[in-house]
């Protein structure tokens, strides 16, 4: 097994016993194994070495390859590795086209979004809230933490009743119910999402919020009216790295002078291709996940400036793995409703994901922008932020 061999003995940071197909196993690394890797059938190294991760994602997918031990622990296990083949331009010679026209962002976020709203309510908390949740307490149950992060984002704006609010990539509405019912605001949300446009909608008059919320099924290029506030969360790692500077450029256009914005997204504390090809294929097509850097210069170049700034990496570390608990609790329903490689893609997303900000490959910020003077309009100190409402 020599490729075998080159391609896993310093992939990992810790000991990992591998089986191989014809009943081999060699452990790799110093002292008791943390994992087993289970090769069930013979891979192509022709087509690993092409694009490894897309190859052995799809391999543990068809049950091709099995890991006893966690999933999470193996993953961030080989982004720590700086040996690893995790690391290793080599095995990154496939990057995905990707385009971001109107009709391939819309089929993009629906191909994602609208699996359907059973689905999520099966592992969600009830707040249907699918972005990092915010622990302020140990103990915060997920449903609290999510709560927490709304009206986190929402009291780092320090808005005034009354105001309007455009929520940019709205989701399943909850930002917007709070946004009207505890802060007075009249809010809008723009979704491409079908499935959680119908549920905003029904939300909406459930509560009785007509007059205060509205959403829209549009892309968010179309919106020409000015707001007082905006928030946008989860919603750059979808738009395209050719459309990021158009996005904040966009974020300006519908800001009313002196106004303010709350932009919560994927980034990473380091500059790398932005594109995973397993999770643009399987789960985020189109998406890109930007350089902190990047999303500073983007910012800067449409005119916005920054208030604050704040790293929750391991906020969504704890969301992701909440998350990936609740989805193998019904994992029974949820193969009754697809299938079990639906299932095996599925876990590990969350694993892999949860993974992936666990050792710092990537990370979630929040950027509270202006475009005015840095800081105008707000208390001088960041103490207001935390203040109870």
């Amino acid at each position: 097994m020599p490729n075998y061999k080159k391609l896993l003995s310093h992939a990992f940071d810790f000991p990992v016993t591998v089986k191989y197909w014809d009943g081999k196993s060699e452990t790799y690394g110093e002292g008791t194994p943390k994992a087993e890797i289970d090769i069930n059938k013979e891979l192509s190294m022709t087509e690993i070495a092409k694009h490894a991760t897309l190859t052995l994602g799809e391999a543990y997918m068809d049950g091709d390859i099995d890991i006893k031990g966690s999933i999470q622990q193996v993953v961030a296990s080989a982004y720590r590795s700086t040996t690893s083949f995790m690391h290793d331009k080599s095995f990154l010679k496939f990057v995905p086209k990707q385009g971001h026209s109107e009709k391939e962002n819309t089929k993009d976020i629906q191909s994602h979004y609208d699996i359907g709203n059973d689905f999520y309510k099966l592992w969600l908390d009830p707040t249907l809230t699918y972005s990092c949740a915010y622990f302020e307490h140990d103990d915060d149950t997920l449903e609290q933490a999510q709560l927490n992060k709304i009206h986190h984002i929402l009291n780092k704006l320090k808005p005034n009743r009354g105001k309007t609010l455009l929520d940019i990539g709205s989701g399943w509405g909850t930002l917007l119910y709070i946004a009207a019912e505890e802060y007075g605001l009249h809010a809008t949300g723009v979704t491409l999402s079908q499935e959680q446009y119908d549920y905003t909608k029904d939300q909406i008059q459930k509560r009785g919020l007509e007059d205060l919320v509205d959403v829209q099924l549009e892309d968010y290029r179309k919106i020409k009216v000015q707001y007082d506030y905006i928030t946008s969360v989860g919603m750059f790692e979808h738009v395209g790295k050719d459309n990021l500077p158009g996005y904040f450029k966009k974020v300006n256009e519908l800001l009313k002078p002196n106004a303010h914005a709350l932009i919560h997204g994927i980034t990473g504390q380091h500059n790398g291709p932005g594109v995973e090809p397993w999770l643009t294929k399987y789960i985020f097509p189109g998406g890109y996940i930007p350089s902190v850097s990047k999303n500073l210069d983007y910012m800067i170049e449409a005119n916005l400036q920054i208030e604050d700034l704040e790293p929750l990496r391991r906020h969504y570390q704890k969301t992701l793995e909440i998350w990936d608990h609740n989805f193998n609790d019904v994992r029974d329903q949820v193969r009754e409703m697809f299938d079990e490689r639906f299932c095996r893609m599925w876990d590990l997303y969350l694993q892999a994901a949860a993974a992936s900000f666990e050792s710092g490959n990537i990370d979630v910020m929040q950027f509270l922008l202006t475009k005015s003077p840095s800081g105008e309009g707000l208390p001088m100190t960041r103490e207001y932020m935390y203040e109870e409402k």
